[in-house]
Parts: structure tokens; sequence; C-alpha cells
């Protein structure tokens, strides 16, 4: 699965408490929108993975988004 990023994305997870916070700009949340299309369109045990080596603010929570079925 390709994935594309919108120039200047800023995307940061937060996680604690047992709630995940995603925090985007404009450009974060429209590259997001790309990757969980493309995503859905998959096959089953498809995911995306983020952390903060390869697409998230420092500091951030990883997040992996995963299809099921």
């Amino acid at each position: 699965m390709e994935t594309k990023w919108m120039g200047g994305f800023e995307i940061k997870v937060i996680s604690e408490n047992g709630e995940a916070v995603i925090s985007a700009n404009r450009e974060g949340l429209l590259s997001l929108a790309e990757h969980l299309k493309a995503l859905a369109e998959g096959k089953p045990g498809d995911h995306v993975h983020y952390d903060e080596h390869n697409a998230l603010v420092a500091g951030s929570a990883e997040l992996i988004i995963e299809k099921v079925r």
C-alpha cells in the first residue's frame, strides 16, 4: 500500500488513561484521510504504522491502524 503525505503535515498522538487523542493540522488530517481510504481498499491484515520516527511529532505515542475484514 502506497501512502502519500501532503506538504507541511503535522500529526500528534497522545495516549493516556485509556484514551487516544489524534491532533493534526489540515494537511495532516487530509493525509490521514487518504491513508485510511487506501487501507479500506486493501486486504485484511493490511495496516499502517505511525510513530515519531516516520510521521508523528516527537513525543507522540505509536499508532497502528489495521483492516480486519
